[in-house]
């Protein structure tokens, strides 16, 4: 009787060791609602190219104002100073000229927050030969997080979720 006991009870340890473990209760972070690239893809008027600056971007918004986003939603190992996590952001609109970027805004704030905390420079023009005449803001994220980006030009609207890390 005291073998049987011994397989019994060897047996009950086993089984609780291998027992799918219980879920936790203890609670997960938000998921930060990135905007990743329309589909179909958003393309933007001639002379730009149909493919973004790089293979890691999007083109994203409408002839009236648009930018590039991530094409995974973050952005990761940005520079990294006294102001926070510092990124430059090209805009476009059709039918761009010089002088142009004055009527640029961009704002932003961390997802979950009303105010805008996005540090931002005054808006410059920028021109290459893969980008051709753009709109140049230079940001500083005070934090890593969830950042929701908002570029007004004229009329136009362009907002975008985007994850710092």
């Amino acid at each position: 009787m005291k073998k049987f006991n011994l397989v019994f009870i060897i047996s009950v340890f086993v089984l609780t060791a291998c027992a799918a473990p219980v879920a936790s209760t203890a609670p997960t972070p938000n998921v930060c609602p990135v905007t990743l690239p329309p589909d179909p893809p958003f393309i933007p008027p001639a002379p730009h190219s149909a493919q973004a600056p790089s293979p890691s971007q999007a083109w994203y918004g409408t002839p009236a104002l648009w930018t590039t986003i991530p094409t995974d939603g973050a952005w990761r190992g940005l520079p990294h100073d006294g102001q926070g996590y510092t990124q430059k952001l090209f805009w476009w609109h059709e039918g761009m000229t010089l002088g142009d970027e004055a009527k640029l805004t961009v704002t932003g704030r961390l997802v979950g927050s009303a105010e805008s905390t996005l540090i931002t420079l005054p808006a410059t023009n920028a021109s290459a030969a893969d980008i051709h005449l753009a709109m140049l803001v230079g940001v500083d994220f005070p934090t890593q997080g969830c950042w929701e980006i908002t570029g007004w030009y004229e009329a136009a609207e362009v907002k975008f979720v985007v994850l710092i890390q």
